[in-house]
């Protein structure tokens, strides 16, 4: 039987188990609409802006194993996603996002709602098609779940005009797709990673320094596994917290630029560094030429471009990081060979002098609520189990920081790009993937106004996600930099004329609290945990001149912290 191209679509979708489809109609797409609306497999989320369907698809994503699926119009439509098609892109987060188009014939003559999806999203995709024939439309889509999920994941666009969502063709799902010029390599080279035990095995200081390529490649387990079995400290990057159990000894926290004093202080004094899934970001490293130096450096990593990107390595290894660790693991078992048990606790000894600087202190009987105390206290009273959104800032520090994360896919922020507006709408996405689960979301006033319309999503489908707004009436992290760096001249981050956020909330038809006493803390987060069923919008009024410390200020390197 014959179908229609946005039949096709619907009928790809299903063939994929897409139980979410996050989207917004608009003329180009209003048949793929139509479709939807003749069948009950998948769940469309209608939310108040573009922007808002990427971050959704992207939270959904990054809390499942699952590729997260999105549906636009054209024109607008498209550019108003582009920015959480970035925040995929930057992470490397599984999506794929359906764009509608002007009709084959008027492509390129400046039809109304007509921009050029396809060249506009190319810098930010893993890939991008544009289907101008009905006969390609189901292998186009399963190429692009293919491409999406494989190798190192990405967000990839398929761009359809209205008319070949109108024409018809025999529908036949591909049940395999191979390009030729797409292979990506599974399992790393055997002799590199005999290499790299080797190495490993040798080092006087070792480190171990993982990053989101642990979670995205669902291999957890095994680097706990190895972590415990060779006894080495370990550190994750802001996208890798998880990875490792946040609350085990061997576990130094975050590093990097607002990194813990132990870490980077380990980072930088190591003599081999086991790099694993990560990517040597600028805010990991500080200035690369102070980088670790006096370290051989081992980097396993699936994506052969991030090799020595950066940073020169010495042992590179191009995998999948679950077959790497494991065949680590299997190549210690069988040699039985153990790391330098003096060496490493001289090692140990010196690290835990660095973790008695206690760097994350902060004043605990201060009379102004701290952010840091907000977020320890949702950690203690959702003992860990939270899944925790966040926009970008202070607050995105202080979260990672003072949250400890002991599971993967707990922890869903934007990392790479560092999208304000993010936090809720990804939020949406994680409720919508755990309806069961606690999900917390970590925002400021500045971030939260960003895609605040998302309050009238979270009403019609019912989300109970719980806001933790760290309002300090400032662009804190701006005004901190220029407190540093600018001589305290504060251009444009004090943010006036505020909403009053509680009354906002009750508008969308939510409970809002406004908490100004360090006292009030607690009870408020009680009670909103107590409303299982209900949104709660929790506005702190936190002290306005809180820096995140440590900082490393650019320029500077991993053992150039300012501590206070």
């Amino acid at each position: 039987m014959e179908l229609t191209g946005a039949e096709i679509v619907v009928e790809c979708l299903k063939e994929e188990g897409v139980e979410y489809l996050f989207g917004y109609p608009g003329g180009a797409v209003l048949h793929i609409y139509d479709a939807l609306y003749k069948q009950d497999h998948i769940k469309h989320i209608l939310v108040r802006h573009e922007q808002a369907a990427t971050h959704a698809a992207d939270g959904y994503a990054r809390s499942t194993e699952k590729p997260g699926v999105v549906l636009v119009t054209s024109g607008p439509g498209a550019t108003n996603a582009i920015t959480g098609i970035a925040t995929a892109y930057m992470d490397s987060i599984p999506m794929v996002i359906i764009t509608g188009q002007v009709p084959t014939h008027a492509i390129g003559s400046d039809a109304f709602q007509e921009v050029d999806a396809v060249g506009i999203t190319r810098p930010c995709v893993k890939h991008n098609f544009l289907v101008k024939d009905v006969k390609d439309l189901a292998s186009t889509i399963k190429k692009a779940f293919f491409i999406a999920t494989s190798g190192r994941p990405g967000p990839v666009v398929v761009d359809v005009p209205k008319d070949v969502t109108a024409a018809k063709t025999v529908f036949e799902y591909p049940k395999q797709i191979s390009l030729r010029s797409y292979s990506p390599v599974e399992r790393g080279h055997i002799g590199q990673i005999r290499r790299a035990v080797k190495l490993m095995l040798s080092a006087k200081r070792p480190m171990l320094y993982t990053g989101g390529g642990v979670i995205l490649g669902n291999s957890a387990p095994e680097l706990t596994e190895l972590t415990r079995k060779l006894g080495y400290p370990i550190t994750n990057t802001l996208m890798g917290l998880g990875g490792y159990p946040a609350t085990d000894k061997q576990f130094l926290g975050m590093l990097g630029m607002h990194g813990t004093y132990e870490a980077n202080m380990a980072m930088h004094h190591c003599d081999v560094l086991i790099a694993i899934g990560a990517r040597f970001d600028d805010r990991v490293t500080g200035n690369v030429k102070k980088f670790c130096p006096g370290a051989q450096i081992v980097h396993v990593d699936i994506d052969p471009a991030s090799i020595s990107k950066s940073v020169r390595v010495d042992v590179p290894i191009v995998g999948s990081v679950k077959s790497v660790l494991q065949d680590m693991i299997r190549l210690l078992d069988e040699t039985g060979e153990k790391p330098d048990a003096t060496a490493l606790a001289e090692w140990w000894k010196q690290i835990e002098e660095w973790r008695a600087t206690d760097c994350l202190k902060y004043d605990r009987a201060s009379e102004i609520i701290k952010p840091q105390m907000v977020v320890e206290k949702f950690y203690e009273l959702s003992e860990g189990q939270a899944f925790l959104t966040s926009d970008v800032g202070q607050h995105q520090m202080w979260a990672a920081q003072f949250y400890k994360f002991d599971k993967p896919r707990r922890w869903i922020n934007s990392g790479g790009l560092g999208t304000m507006g993010f936090g809720l709408p990804a939020a949406m996405g994680v409720q919508f993937a755990h309806p069961d689960a606690l999900v917390g979301c970590v925002t400021g006033e500045g971030s939260i106004q960003m895609c605040i319309q998302e309050l009238s999503t979270c009403l019609q489908y019912r989300l109970p996600i719980k806001i933790i707004n760290l309002n300090n009436r400032y662009l804190g992290m701006v005004r901190q930099w220029q407190e540093f760096f600018y001589q305290s001249r504060y251009s444009m981050s004090y943010m006036e004329a505020l909403p009053d956020f509680v009354k906002l909330a009750e508008a969308y038809g939510h409970v809002g609290m406004r908490i100004e006493k360090p006292s009030d803390v607690e009870p408020a987060i009680k009670e909103a945990l107590r409303l299982k069923d209900r949104l709660v919008f929790m506005d702190f009024i936190t002290d306005q001149k809180e820096n995140v410390y440590p900082m490393i200020p650019a320029g500077a390197g991993l053992n150039e912290m300012i501590l206070v």
